[in-house]
């Protein structure tokens, strides 16, 4: 591909990583329904209502009172997922296009134009369903999605092939789809708490409510519908049930934090004669310190706003440096 598709590539990249932390800044600040109605803000498609009369027309025309600061919050994001959403569509149009070698990567332009539109759908019903928990970790996810397939491209456009033999890279190859997936089920559980206002369910570590295994709910606290018609704006469950959320989420950061803690040993071992491959895997190493540090600082500052927030951006990173290891081990299986 042209240095103009990797600028653009990257270019994206960078705004879908600022657009998925918005998105968590907007959840967790409460402002996920700052505005009622998709895709204008009290019927108003630039901007919200301002004026004296705006403002009592839209208190008697929706169920919600205008909230000036959480509707802005929620447009800005908007705002920026809309021009997101322009850019992918360019992308996926390049790719469509026969590259420097004649070749087209039509699956890959579908692929992302695919995932746009669902991430656009369930932007859309996250506001119409009134915040429910599928939904919202789904929407979580698929930001998740979008950002690595992006990724992805711009991998692809910058030829890194490890120096790894390949019979070495084929069995790390593997465990880094494993890794992958695990982590991809730790964000899903992290997205679970966080749209079951689970957060701080439990406010003391390494307990939780001061014991090792405190009263759960596990039958309530994993029901993925619960019907329509139902406000889930600051939770509906019971204590117990977000409790066992919450428990759930800090044994799934064990487990991954044991399989990426292996996953970059293993690296950092077979990789001697790749500087890229093993400055990766200490990325990989930083980025797991860091979230962990910040998981159990949102426990102990009780989830103040910016480190929440910071939860979710560096998880995307930690994410994303996963998946380049994969790229490059990937790279030397097919060499």
């Amino acid at each position: 591909m042209s240095s103009t598709f990797r600028s653009i590539v990257l270019g994206t990249l960078i705004l879908t990583f600022v657009v998925v932390v918005l998105g968590a800044y907007v959840r967790l600040s409460d402002a996920g329904l700052g505005c009622p109605d998709w895709p204008g803000c009290y019927g108003h498609l630039i901007g919200v209502p301002k004026t004296d009369a705006e403002v009592a027309h839209a208190n008697d025309n929706f169920d919600r009172a205008v909230e000036a600061g959480k509707a802005w919050k929620e447009m800005v994001h908007r705002y920026f997922a809309g021009a997101l959403g322009l850019l992918i569509f360019v992308i996926a149009i390049y790719l469509f296009r026969k590259d420097n070698q004649g070749q087209r990567h039509i699956a890959a332009g579908v692929i992302l134009a695919f995932a746009l539109l669902f991430q656009a759908a369930l932007g859309m019903w996250t506001v119409t369903l009134q915040l429910k928990p599928l939904i919202v970790m789904g929407h979580l996810l698929g930001g998740f999605t979008l950002f690595n397939l992006l990724a992805w491209q711009w991998l692809r456009t910058s030829n890194m092939q490890p120096s790894m033999n390949v019979s070495v890279a084929r069995p790390l190859f593997a465990l880094s789809v494993l890794v992958i997936f695990i982590l991809a089920c730790q964000i899903a559980l992290g997205g679970w708490v966080s749209s079951n206002y689970a957060a701080l369910a439990c406010v003391d570590f390494p307990k939780c409510q001061q014991s090792w295994w405190p009263n759960m709910d596990f039958k309530d606290a994993f029901i993925l519908w619960r019907g329509l018609g139902v406000d889930y704006e600051f939770g509906v469950l019971d204590h117990p049930a977000r409790v066992a959320i919450h428990y759930v989420h800090r044994i799934g950061a064990l487990v991954t934090t044991i399989a990426i803690l292996f996953y970059a040993s293993r690296i950092c071992k077979f990789s001697d004669d790749d500087k890229l491959l093993k400055k990766t895997a200490i990325i990989i190493f930083v980025l797991l310190l860091i979230q962990l540090s910040l998981g159990i600082s949102n426990i102990i500052f009780k989830l103040p706003l910016a480190v929440a927030v910071l939860h979710n951006g560096v998880a995307l990173l930690l994410l994303f440096s996963l998946v380049a290891s994969a790229y490059m081990l990937k790279s030397a299986r097919s060499s």
